[in-house]
């Protein structure tokens, strides 16, 4: 028997970052979009734990026990009692390191599909518990849809959406590490003043009304100005995106992936045209949100 999951990447709509605690994190208010860029992780009984990726840029993706799908399965085998002898299989197809939670998906991913596969009956609370533990954007991953991340991100508030959202995606030529691009926000804002990170309420009506037009005035990301500073060439891509007709754009997350709200499908797809032949970034993709969270396609 095998099970597999699909599980959705994530754009930031809003991003407000407050100073560094003591633990070295920072309080976020984080309204995560899920967005339909999926990979799927496939899990089967093996003789030892052990994992495999196929698809665009695996070859960056660790397949030892630092990998985020194989923490999911060894956290709930250890509060299970069960011996994590499963091979996890992970099909990506969001972007490695980039800004859109693809390895926490891959978290999630797993974790859903070990559950299901061993039959554990965890309880939702449970699920979200663990993911909790793995990091900060594991939880969304595995609900879904749209929320309102308090804490470091992992405290969900799910929010209502009322329509589609239409995104166009900028893949950079490299990656950018999430911990330096934190570490940048840190060092431009010494000696600032750092505001306590509150929701947005007009992005949260926005969600709600499926109003593309409010969403686009509103989206934030405190992260972006750090983004900028480690890989200045953003910016290009930046303006590439806001010249083709895009109604917002901003670094996604912590980058180094971009972007852009589009009316429509029709104009996502002239956004991404744009993009695709400006030379600014590497590859460009489309997709809608919201998505389901993590999802158990069968066994």
């Amino acid at each position: 028997m095998s099970v597999t999951v699909r599980v959705p990447a994530k754009v930031n709509v809003q991003l407000a970052v407050g100073a560094a605690r003591s633990d070295g994190f920072h309080d976020l208010a984080n309204i995560f979009l899920a967005v339909g860029l999926y990979d799927e992780v496939t899990v089967t009984p093996a003789d030892e734990l052990r994992v495999t990726c196929e698809g665009p840029d695996a070859d960056q993706v660790p397949l030892d026990a630092t990998n985020l799908a194989a923490r999911a399965a060894l956290a709930l085998a250890g509060r299970r009692g069960i011996e994590p002898n499963v091979h996890l299989h992970i099909a990506k197809d969001i972007p490695v390191a980039g800004g859109m939670a693809g390895g926490s998906a891959d978290g999630a991913g797993a974790l859903l599909a070990c559950d299901t596969l061993w039959r554990t009956g965890a309880s939702r609370a449970e699920l979200l518990s663990i993911c909790a533990e793995l990091g900060s954007d594991v939880p969304f991953s595995l609900v879904g849809g749209a929320a309102l991340g308090t804490g470091r991100g992992e405290k969900l508030r799910l929010l209502e959406v009322g329509g589609t959202f239409h995104w166009v995606f900028a893949m950079a030529g490299r990656g950018l590490s999430t911990p330096a691009v934190f570490r940048e926000f840190d060092r431009l804002g010494e000696g600032l003043d750092i505001p306590e990170p509150l929701a947005s309420q007009e992005i949260v009506e926005a969600l709600a009304k499926g109003d593309a037009d409010a969403l686009a005035a509103a989206v934030s990301n405190d992260l972006q100005p750090a983004a900028l500073s480690l890989f200045p060439e953003l910016a290009g891509t930046l303006a590439a995106g806001r010249d083709a007709g895009a109604l917002a754009a901003l670094v996604s997350g912590s980058g180094p992936t971009t972007a852009f709200l589009a009316r429509d499908k029709e104009a996502a797809a002239k956004v991404a045209q744009a993009l695709t032949v400006s030379g600014t970034c590497r590859t460009v993709r489309t997709a809608s949100g919201p998505a389901p969270g993590a999802t158990a396609l069968g066994g």
